[in-house]
């Protein structure tokens, strides 16, 4: 089954169990963000990677040109382990980390939160590849997509018990769009998926193509 059919099904579970006045609050902050045109100003293919250190889940630091010096890499943007579409994304790259890996690429997933939080998301899925933390989103703003949450979604999250004030690495309620970006090893970025629509992501698959292009380029 794909991905956007893993997601599109829990879309049509959530709108059963979510208030009809609370699913009102979150089309109209979707709808917001669209006329803010938030991630319009994102890298695209032929732009390159702005490097960054990171903190992997045991707070230990990550530079990414260190990683991306060992050859390209898939690097996939997610709200947090809070969000259901981000899990059911990175259970699916789970699934074909082994391919990745075997045209000698790496895939790394990054969000906001707090590493104990990314450990805690790593465990859920069982995930073997690195999920590391964006603290203060600086990576995703050098990107274009991170963005503030609308007052009356930060409000909803809050009544939900979601408050990524206190989940993410530095206080705020600033999450990155969810984004996948293909990048060869000179840092070029050869695959930009960028879409504020949080239940829409990237086929894995797709980003495997892309990986596998890079890797025949290279042959």
């Amino acid at each position: 089954m794909s991905l956007q059919s893993l997601l599109q099904a829990q879309m049509a579970n959530s709108v059963t169990q979510i208030p009809p006045e609370a699913l009102e609050v979150m089309r109209a902050a979707d709808d917001e963000l669209k006329e803010r045109k938030v991630g319009a100003d994102a890298l695209k293919v032929g732009d390159f990677l702005p490097y960054a250190t990171l903190s992997d889940a045991t707070g230990n630091a990550v530079s990414l040109s260190s990683l991306n010096e060992e050859g390209p890499l898939i690097i996939t943007f997610y709200r947090g382990g809070w969000c259901p579409y981000c899990n059911l994304e990175l259970k699916a790259y789970q699934n074909i980390l082994g391919e990745i890996t075997g045209l000698g690429g790496q895939l790394i997933a990054i969000s906001p939160e707090k590493p104990d939080n990314s450990l805690t998301t790593i465990e859920k899925n069982a995930l073997t590849f690195p999920v590391l933390t964006d603290t203060g989103n600086r990576l995703a703003k050098a990107l274009g997509i991170a963005f503030e949450l609308p007052a009356e979604l930060q409000q909803l999250f809050t009544n939900f018990g979601m408050n990524l004030d206190g989940l993410n690495a530095e206080t705020g309620w600033a999450l990155p769009i969810p984004a996948t970006f293909v990048v060869g090893g000179n840092g070029q970025i050869v695959l930009a998926d960028v879409d504020i629509k949080y239940t829409r992501r990237l086929e894995p698959s797709e980003a495997l193509a892309a990986l596998k292009s890079l890797t025949a380029a290279t042959a």
